[in-house]
């Protein structure tokens, strides 16, 4: 819990696996959503009667809607190539942060009721009736997974843990067992637009101060445009950038490239937030709620294009998702995708010459980059294949003159999370957040001690806040982490084109 002690891993050898510690992480789990948190998402404001079979119910409901939740709980057969794929494990030792263990705490509950052998003979099947343990165990453990799909990298049968953790989730949120964290921000965006619950007059105040700083350190009267009926372009951006470092930097970053490339743009305080935590809690049915809020804002707007901004689960669910849960997109412009990443427009101008940039700008960094997990692994960005990997790293080698990569078991589709993703980016789950980062900090320390790199870019909010936050358990300044389109922010000679 948030006022718990606890030790900071100590470095190891390099990828070396830690010894089992059996319940090591069995005191940790989020604060419990309240009924003020539960029932303006449609779900009981505490566990239900009957909540036994409720939550098998939920969980037949799940299965016939999700062909694939069947099939990752039917496939595994313990092989063993997910063990040591978690940083949650790694950072930990719990033996359930395994994923396969950590399946294994709904697959029980699957082969007991849907499965004939978990039917006749449970008990030689790993087959359990549900009970209040067996929801203490989910509630703490599918709170322990950050839904990055590392594992489903390694597994030779696809499964995507991701998928049954956010089904675990779900069901729970339909029982009365919710997250606070996550169930009470999506209430904050159904309301207001934004995670951060920032009315209309504040982020007016907040983009008009961000026009003053500008100016008084550029010289250049760079617009921050908010509700603008007619414009080209509707940015939809997590509403980190609207205030916290380093993401405002990024905000700042994406206006000076818009600007010095004429492009006509404008954020909306309806839909002022790209986040959709709904994917955090497995609901398709709020994803699709919070998602028609763009739509909604791009008709009302009259734009042209949706552009998103810096944000890694933001990115999965306009990329994979954006069309189907809010389509069809005909009223936009169809030379463009629909949705595009900021990346994708900054990194179309600088190969075409409509910014210029001077990477001197950033000579006192020595870059590294971490590849944000649901960017590397549940996306794609631009019209080739990896796109993902290839056009930010294009963008930070424009933009500065020494970049040096992390080791390659770490990034790209090997990319270790930043151990505050999934809904996880609480105080509730601390200790969990510093052990689970020590994966990426241990990459870190290495390119650090032996190439001298001072900062790292990431290209996702809740990397950012989690890495700022998590950094000094680890001998690392917080500053150390930037948003890539900061470097772009510095670099860009705003006046001149090629």
């Amino acid at each position: 819990m948030a006022d718990q002690k606890f030790e900071t891993p100590a470095f190891r050898e390099f990828r070396d696996n830690p010894a089992i510690k059996d319940g090591a992480m069995s005191h940790s789990q989020p604060f419990v959503a309240k009924p003020e948190h539960n029932t303006p998402l449609g779900f009981p404001g505490e566990l239900v009667d009957n909540w036994e079979v409720k939550a098998v119910e939920k969980l037949g409901d799940l299965l016939n809607k999700n062909r694939a939740l069947r099939v990752y709980l039917d496939s595994c057969v313990k092989c063993g190539a997910c063990t040591d794929k978690c940083h949650y494990f790694l950072g930990t030792g719990d033996p359930k942060n395994m994923p396969v263990a950590r399946q294994d705490l709904l697959r029980s509950l699957y082969r007991r009721h849907f499965t004939l052998a978990g039917k006749l003979v449970p008990g030689l099947v790993g087959a359990k009736d549900m009970d209040k343990e067996m929801l203490d165990d989910w509630y703490k453990y599918f709170h322990q997974c950050s839904q990055c799909r590392r594992c489903s990298v390694f597994c030779p049968y696809g499964i995507d843990t991701a998928e049954i953790s956010m089904a675990a989730r779900d069901i729970m949120d339909h029982i009365g067992v919710g997250s606070k964290y996550s169930n009470e921000i999506l209430a904050k965006v159904h309301v207001i637009g934004n995670n951060l619950g920032l009315p209309q007059p504040a982020l007016a105040d907040t983009l008009e101060g961000l026009e003053e700083d500008v100016l008084d350190d550029d010289g250049v009267d760079v617009k921050f445009p908010l509700d603008v009926h007619g414009a080209d372009v509707l940015l939809v951006t997590p509403s980190a950038d609207f205030f916290a470092e380093p993401h405002v930097d990024g905000l700042i970053g994406y206006a000076k490239v818009f600007h010095q490339a004429g492009i006509s743009w404008t954020l909306s305080s309806y839909a002022s937030e790209a986040a959709n935590f709904a994917m955090f809690i497995g609901s398709y049915e709020q994803m699709h709620k919070v998602a028609n809020r763009i739509r909604k804002a791009a008709l009302d707007l009259g734009v042209k294009r949706i552009i998103f901004g810096e944000c890694g689960h933001a990115w999965r669910v306009a990329y994979s998702f954006l069309n189907t849960l809010a389509g069809p997109w005909d009223f936009l412009d169809p030379k463009y995708p629909v949705p595009q990443h900021i990346l994708e427009v900054t990194n179309g101008l600088i190969q075409s010459g409509g910014i210029v940039l001077d990477a001197e700008a950033n000579d006192d960094k020595v870059l590294t980059f971490h590849d944000s997990c649901n960017v590397a692994r549940g996306s794609r960005m631009g019209d080739v294949e990896g796109g993902q990997f290839i056009i930010p790293r294009n963008v930070i080698k424009a933009s500065v003159n020494r970049f040096v990569e992390m080791d390659p078991q770490t990034t790209m589709e090997k990319t270790f999370c930043c151990g505050g993703g999934g809904g996880l980016l609480t105080d509730d789950l601390m200790e969990l957040r510093v052990k689970g980062a020590l994966p990426r900090m241990e990459a870190l320390h290495d390119v650090v001690n032996n190439h001298g790199v001072t900062h790292m870019a990431a290209i996702c909010a809740i990397c950012k806040s989690q890495f700022t936050k998590v950094m000094p358990y680890y001998g690392f300044s917080m500053d150390m982490i930037v948003s890539v389109h900061q470097l772009v922010g510095n670099a860009i000679q705003l006046g001149a084109k090629e």
